[in-house]
């Protein structure tokens, strides 16, 4: 059967060919804001459930090269079994959790923000607040200043934390990224604080790149700064998966699986051919292609970049603590593997993230966070068989926001919507019927595009 898309949200990506069972039939992409605010919703919810997941097993396992050595990695056995401490913690295991499973909060408590989250928070707080789709040198640092901490814990590390100190000193991004002045640049860097720049810029990854490449740069250079692009694409090519699922003359659900591979396939032609992460991409692809179980591609994932150093990923020879445990690069192969064999399933796609290893809460969070934006508040709320807290505590990790820092989810993906609105009109060129403000029947209209070639890399 093919499916014909003829519906609120049309599509067409023309640089690569579209999901199985699908003909793609124009040029335009037409979205309902309120469908899309509720979507945003499940962002938040999806990203925070994950993210906080994640957190009981964060640097639990990474590996046996260096000083550092934890032992076997996880495997799909440990799921509900019992905590094991992280590298920091000595002999204590996780204080949000004593068992590897998944954490929730109730209705009537409160998710707390972490560093997975409360960047993304803040960059959605400058859009608004500034009223722009595009943040200048001076926005981003007076917002950092204002809204971070100084002192520890601030929940900033590495490459974050260097961009903090010289922000302090005067110096304006993208200078704060610049491998001459933050030797950090590829450690716990922009692709955990910049994905949400794709949502604002619904089937337009060249003007979710634009948004966000002042705030990458912000933190992260070379394969790095490529990598939270990738994860930016992936956002931005969302609302066609979105367009997909919902349209009306389909008499079966597309499989999200074939949804999430497509839209990864996309975002890898963004990647150079000759730098790691595209060589990354392309191996964990083909292990999860050859039908060999996920525990053996994280193995040969580690095998192959932390103890053979293959495709030019040098870590191993800076002798870092932890063997770079932290590092864009191995997040990110992490991350593939648990996209992948996740296949589109939410709940799934955490689990093996958190079982995965390394800096486990940051691929969770990441994915948690586009599912749960392709599966709308009630989706995610159906996959778990459950509600939640809506409420979202910014000041667990961060300062000087409205309300004390509590805020919800329905509130920040309204926020979001607008934010979005604000980009399809001035920066995308596209149309809405109304203001989306004064007439929730409204719909927009987006011009689609190729998508670009990789960015040039500056300094």
């Amino acid at each position: 059967m093919r499916y014909v898309i003829l519906c609120s949200l049309t599509l067409v990506l023309c640089t690569c060919a579209p999901p199985p069972n699908v003909e793609v039939i124009t040029t335009t992409i037409t979205i309902s804001p309120a469908e899309y605010e509720d979507h945003l919703y499940g962002f938040w919810l999806g990203q925070c459930i994950a993210n906080w997941t994640g957190l009981v097993t964060e640097m639990d396992k990474v590996g046996n090269v260096g000083e550092v050595q934890t032992g076997d990695f996880y495997t799909r056995d440990d799921w509900g079994g019992p905590d094991q401490p992280n590298i920091w913690s000595g002999d204590d295991i996780s204080d949000i959790s004593p068992t590897i499973d998944f954490v929730f909060a109730d209705p009537d408590s409160l998710w707390g923000a972490d560093d997975d989250t409360d960047i993304e928070y803040l960059y959605q707080h400058l859009l608004y607040t500034h009223e722009t789709s595009t943040l200048t040198p001076e926005q981003i640092r007076d917002g950092w200043l204002r809204h971070i901490r100084q002192e520890e814990e601030n929940y900033l590390w590495v490459s974050n934390q260097r961009a903090l100190d010289l922000m302090g000193k005067g110096v304006l991004p993208p200078m704060t990224g610049d491998s001459s002045l933050n030797e950090h640049y590829a450690m716990i860097d922009a692709q955990l604080t910049t994905e949400i720049f794709g949502l604002f810029a619904p089937g337009r990854p060249d003007v979710a790149l634009k948004m966000a490449r002042l705030p990458i740069q912000t933190t992260a250079r070379y394969e790095a700064q490529e990598i939270a692009e990738f994860y930016v694409i992936m956002h931005a090519l969302a609302a066609h998966a979105l367009a997909i699922e919902k349209g009306e003359e389909a008499e079966e659900p597309v499989d999200l699986t074939e949804l999430v591979r497509w839209m990864a396939d996309s975002a890898r032609q963004h990647l150079t051919d000759s730098r790691y992460p595209a060589r990354m991409y392309d191996f964990v692809r083909d292990r999860h292609a050859a039908g060999i179980p996920w525990e053996q591609a994280r193995d040969e994932v580690y095998q192959r970049y932390q103890v053979e150093s293959a495709d030019g990923y040098d870590i191993t020879a800076q002798n870092l603590y932890c063997n770079g445990c932290f590092a864009a690069g191995i997040n990110f192969a992490a991350s593939l593997v648990s996209l992948f064999y996740g296949e589109g399933d939410l709940k799934e796609t955490i689990k093996i993230g958190t079982l995965c290893g390394w800096d486990s809460d940051n691929p969770t969070a990441t994915w948690g966070g586009l599912l749960g934006f392709l599966l709308g508040k009630e989706g995610v709320e159906t996959a778990f068989g459950r509600t939640f807290a809506e409420r979202f505590n910014i000041h667990r990790t961060r300062q000087n926001f409205p309300n004390e820092g509590i805020d919800t989810f329905s509130e920040m993906a309204r926020r979001g919507a607008e934010i979005t609105e604000r980009a399809i009109i001035f920066e995308i060129g596209g149309g809405t019927e109304m203001p989306m403000a004064a007439h929730p029947g409204a719909a927009w209209t987006i011009p689609l595009v190729d998508l670009p070639p990789p960015m040039p890399q500056q300094k």
